[in-house]
């Protein structure tokens, strides 16, 4: 798995905590400045506001296209959070950084969403599924559980923190609570309306398993519409090169399935996929795939929204799985 720079997030803490208590307050521009931390985030924060955009810093620390697996704030990540007004992250394991950065913070009254705490019961241990690369040997979590931190792959996740960050949008800004509300009800029936797309077309598919010959960051998607899977790694491993084990056992899914496609995550440069394709009896499977959200720039600008995004993972799933 990903090894997790907290060591170097906790001395980058202390610096500019030491840069944030001798430095003067920046300036006030008297809008509401909203920090998050992933796209995702991000854009669902950014569909409630929506109208009231004007009256609102809204930014999201990975803008540069980092990857929350092994990003490492900047000096100039910590202070943004220090000054900001509602702070919104996902919570995981990755995440520890903040900790540290939320003690060092300069405004004592910010508002901390933690999505991870807020799903409570509905996030999911990482799984270690047959065939897949075991990760490798880290420091375990205080409970001994490693928790999937791929939260916003799943509609009806995505739902419950939109009502959430909505809620104390609210209570942050509360001349504009009735824009927030509006504006989250109206998203949210985007979202469920595409969570029910999901439900049907997934009921119907003749083909009900995944085979992915790369890491695999889907498990909430596929639990919530009762579909099965296959991977070469888990969602949060940082390997690129599988065993000839996995790759075999993968073709072996596949031969056994019927599997006309194997998938990939965006960025993929498709190598295991193939390495699979060639170990098939066939060798005539397609290579399909599905964007994770995990790595958005916004320089250039991006123009990807979260539910685009989606519709487009449903697209390729539904020509998969029928």
């Amino acid at each position: 798995m990903f090894k997790r720079p907290i060591a170097i997030a906790t001395t980058l803490t202390l610096a500019v905590s030491a840069f944030v208590g001798c430095s003067s307050p920046s300036t006030d521009n008297g809008k509401l400045d909203i920090v998050c931390s992933i796209y995702p985030v991000y854009d669902w924060t950014r569909n409630i506001i929506d109208t009231n955009s004007d009256n609102i810093e809204l930014s999201y620390l990975m803008d540069s296209g980092a990857d929350l697996h092994n990003y490492q704030p900047t000096a100039d990540d910590m202070i943004r959070i220090s000054d900001c007004d509602v702070f919104i992250y996902v919570g995981g394991e990755s995440d520890k950084w903040v900790d540290g950065a939320l003690s060092s913070a300069r405004n004592k009254d910010m508002v901390v969403i933690d999505l991870m705490d807020i799903l409570g019961n509905d996030i999911r241990e990482e799984e270690l599924k047959e065939g897949m690369e075991a990760p490798e040997e880290e420091e375990e979590n205080e409970d001994g559980i490693e928790y999937d931190e791929h939260i916003w792959l799943s509609l009806k996740n995505a739902i419950k923190c939109t009502e959430a960050i909505a809620n104390e949008l609210e209570k942050a800004d509360s001349k504009n609570s009735d824009v927030y509300q509006n504006n989250a009800d109206a998203y949210i029936d985007q979202l469920s309306n595409l969570d029910n797309e999901f439900s049907e077309m997934t009921a119907s598919a003749k083909n009900k398993t995944l085979i992915f010959g790369d890491r695999f960051p889907f498990r909430y998607l596929v639990d919530d519409y009762g579909l099965d899977y296959y991977a070469a790694f888990i969602g949060c491993s940082a390997e690129s090169e599988a065993s000839f084990e996995t790759i075999s056992f993968l073709a072996q899914k596949c031969d056994e399935l019927g599997t006309d496609t194997i998938f990939t995550i965006e960025g993929s440069n498709c190598n295991i996929a193939k390495a699979i394709i060639n170990v098939t009896k066939t060798k005539d499977q397609k290579i399909a795939t599905l964007n994770s959200l995990q790595t958005v720039s916004s320089n250039p600008k991006s123009d990807l929204e979260y539910i685009s995004v989606m519709k487009s993972n449903f697209n390729t799933l539904k020509e998969a799985l029928n």
